[in-house]
């Protein structure tokens, strides 16, 4: 077995009907629902026009401002995944631009999320596939490896398996691992449900903020 430069099966795939209903729901209540412990750090801004994403994760492991093993992720993907590439967080080099996202959206992918620096950010913009990245360069990648796909990797500490469910809106990328994704759903079902019932007494002016000052007093906060 080539560790580092290997291409590997995915075992397991989240099943569609969960991805969707992910779909569905802001990735701060899902956040929330799993305590607020995991996520892919703040620089995997978005990089498209707007707009959500959710699906299946493709994962690859590169070698910083390498991408030959993102090319073969592209010709490996099929409709509804997501692309997620650990590149150690690297800007130096671009991962991906306009030809090989065209190529993407014609294999049906659903998102990108590049640890990593794209160029052609314009035409990304256009295109407005989901795109999560670190950074913006103009200069371009090399293609000689190493790297590796369909193997576990680690985003600011956010471990993404091959399969699990991939998530992204404005407030950045989630990873929902494939183990308890039924129990989290249910649990930020339950949260935006109950938020969006808290919006119409704030609409009234009737909302009870009581709340505050109890907490201040319970930590003893001076009043004046």
């Amino acid at each position: 077995m080539s560790i580092g430069f290997r291409i590997l099966n995915r075992e397991q795939i989240a099943p569609k009907a969960l991805v969707d209903a992910f779909a569905k729901l802001p990735v701060a209540n899902v956040s929330d629902s799993m305590n607020r412990l995991t996520a892919g750090g703040p620089r995997l801004r978005p990089m498209h026009a707007s707009g959500g994403m959710a699906g299946v994760a493709l994962t690859v492991r590169s070698r910083p401002g390498d991408n030959l093993m993102l090319h073969k992720a592209i010709d490996m993907a099929v409709p509804g995944d997501v692309i997620v590439v650990d590149a150690g967080g690297d800007t130096t080099n671009a991962l991906i631009g306009e030809m090989m996202l065209a190529y993407a959206v014609k294999q049906g992918v659903v998102g990108f999320v590049i640890d990593g620096a794209i160029r052609d950010a314009d035409a990304i913009r256009e295109t407005n596939l989901p795109m999560f990245a670190a950074g913006v360069t103009h200069r371009g990648p090399y293609k000689d490896g190493p790297g590796e796909i369909n193997v576990p990797i680690s985003l600011d500490g956010m471990v993404i398996e091959p399969g699990d469910i991939m998530i992204g809106d404005g407030d950045g990328v989630l990873c929902v691992p494939q183990a308890g994704a039924e129990e989290i759903l249910k649990k930020a079902e339950a949260k935006l449900d109950a938020e969006t019932r808290q919006m119409k007494p704030i609409a009234e002016g009737t909302n009870d903020r009581s709340w505050v000052d109890a907490a201040l007093k319970e930590r003893g906060c001076a009043f004046p």
